[in-house]
């Protein structure tokens, strides 16, 4: 016998009509001896946005200030990670640096020119992020003076897929306290004195 099939009513869409967005909740207030995955940003929950290398460093800005976010993934049009761009790389001195080295405009400054390539990037390993606490999270982002970590599952061809992050800001807000990961700025003179040495 066939199936009858029936068409579902439909509806004209509203104005101001929005959609879903993946969301993950992250506990309000950790402590440093909860698991660490209650502070990690989780890619198979929330959406990992990112950029291509040849994008200015202003669509960069303005796509994290849409997104609500502080770092974007470089990504290959297949989706392969070539390196990452934060907040502090758009306002710091490297796109001056590129502006100054190749005689063009701000406005002109690529991501890939400011992006931390991926050669020079390092993850933590799920397995290990699994058995870690959010006190183990705190130190490694300050033993490498990093704003944030990236982890990795592992395939059992030994490959990579990009898993989650962590974030200094998002562990400071849900510690309640201001994590310090980067050296407090020398003066000019201490600079220039180890200089001369």
């Amino acid at each position: 016998m066939t199936r009858t099939y029936t068409p579902i009513p439909t509806t004209p869409l509203q104005k101001g009509a929005t959609f879903h967005k993946p969301r993950q909740v992250l506990p309000e207030r950790v402590s440093n001896e909860d698991p660490a995955l209650q502070v990690m940003t989780d890619f198979q929950i929330v959406t990992a946005y990112t950029i291509f290398p040849l994008e200015t460093i202003e669509d960069a800005r303005a796509k994290m200030i849409h997104r609500g976010v502080r770092m974007l993934l470089v990504v290959d049009d297949m989706n392969h990670i070539l390196g990452l761009i934060t907040a502090t790389d758009l306002t710091g001195e490297k796109p001056m640096q590129v502006v100054q080295n190749q005689g063009i405009r701000h406005s002109d400054v690529m991501v890939k020119d400011i992006m931390t390539p991926r050669e020079r990037l390092e993850v933590l390993c799920m397995d290990d992020v699994q058995k870690a606490c959010v006190g183990d999270v705190a130190d490694t982002l300050k033993a490498h003076g990093r704003q944030h970590a990236l982890v990795v599952d592992r395939a059992g061809d030994r490959s990579q897929m990009l898993r989650g992050m962590f974030s200094v800001s998002q562990l400071g807000k849900q510690l309640g306290a201001r994590v310090e990961t980067i050296a407090v700025a020398r003066t000019f003179a201490e600079i220039g004195a180890e200089l001369a040495r």
